[in-house]
């Protein structure tokens, strides 16, 4: 087969992400009948109480925010397309062969996807951190609004993800010159089945986002099944998608033709990862649920020791990570490759 594809690809984040980054429901709700503390099952609701959300009712509520995705995601499409064709963009500088933009153009649709999965990500952990740590006093939306617009922000993110992963792997088959079935084949190993893919950065860089696509998918649905499997268990699930959002990040610094480089754009990457570090400490420091509260001194119990030992440990991290963040972004360190001088060869790889 030839593939045309031996270098790197933006984020999917879900690649995507909380990737995706992509729960859904805060912590707690007061709108959805959740379960009390101790993980209980909730009681059959009572006449007149509020209905507990379903997949299809979000997936109903979710098409005016998945109007404005398609529309950011068609918004980037044309402004990477542009920039390929005025080779403006690094992704030149990176594989110079797709300076022809319509050739690619099923490529840059896709990079555009990963571009808006990764920002819907972003804004999914956002409100999720939001809702379940202390709140601003105004707010554009009620709290039970923004819980929605949490969980459809989610799904959304997930379809963003998988548009992403797809339409890589469509480029792969349109450009492979065996027959379409070995073509689909091929293309489905190394788009979709970690290790498939083994170009380059590539090696590394793809797993990380087909991760972040296979674990969103199951932490952000399993709000609607936490009724049937426990609101503690369900919890845990929850917090565990920051780290798809953590992979879809990664994906993206790592493999990213747009920010392959040193440069403000890649940078800014960085800097949109300072609230998210800040919102989660505040949601450390300060959680909605009295649980959750970090007692002034340990337990007398080991058990009790140990938790309160891990989530001081905890709350360093978080600490860590914010300084780490700000002194990446004040002095520019951010990972990036130097930009090669303009009299380069054309044979630059990513080895």
């Amino acid at each position: 087969m030839t593939n045309p594809l031996p270098t790197p690809e933006p984020a999917a984040a879900a690649e995507t992400p909380e990737s995706a980054a992509t729960g859904t429901g805060p912590d707690a709700t007061a709108t959805d009948g959740a379960a009390p503390d101790d993980g209980r099952v909730p009681s059959p609701r009572q006449p007149g109480a509020p209905k507990r959300p379903t997949l299809r009712s979000d997936l109903r509520a979710s098409w005016p925010d998945g109007l404005v995705a398609l529309l950011i995601t068609a918004a980037i499409f044309v402004l990477l397309y542009i920039r390929i064709r005025n080779k403006t963009s690094s992704t030149v500088t990176v594989m110079p062969f797709m300076a022809e933009a319509g050739d690619f153009w099923l490529y840059f649709l896709s990079q555009a996807f990963g571009w808006s999965a990764l920002l819907w990500a972003w804004g999914t952990v956002i409100l999720g951190l939001m809702l379940s740590g202390p709140r601003p006093g105004r707010l554009p939306l009620s709290g039970p609004r923004l819980e929605r617009l949490h969980r459809t922000t989610s799904l959304n993110t997930i379809a963003l993800i998988a548009a992403h992963a797809l339409l890589f792997g469509a480029e792969l088959v349109r450009h492979d010159t065996a027959s379409w079935n070995s073509a689909v084949a091929t293309a489905f190993v190394e788009a979709l089945v970690p290790g498939g893919y083994d170009s380059g950065t590539g090696k590394i860089a793809i797993p990380i986002g087909q991760a972040a696509l296979y674990l969103a998918i199951p932490l952000g649905l399993v709000f609607y099944v936490r009724h049937r499997i426990g609101q503690k268990t369900w919890r845990i699930l929850h917090r565990c998608v920051i780290v798809v959002y953590v992979l879809s990040v990664w994906h993206t610094l790592l493999y990213g033709t747009n920010v392959w480089y040193d440069g403000w754009f890649r940078t800014s990457v960085w800097l949109l990862q300072l609230p998210i570090a800040a919102l989660l400490l505040l949601r450390l420091l300060r959680p909605a649920r009295r649980s959750e509260k970090l007692p002034s001194r340990p337990g007398a119990t080991a058990g009790a020791r140990t938790g309160w030992v891990l989530r001081v440990g905890g709350r360093l991290v978080v600490v860590a990570v914010l300084a780490a963040l700000v002194a990446v972004v004040a002095s520019g360190s951010d990972g990036g490759r130097s930009v090669p001088p303009e009299d380069t060869s054309s044979t630059h790889n990513h080895d």
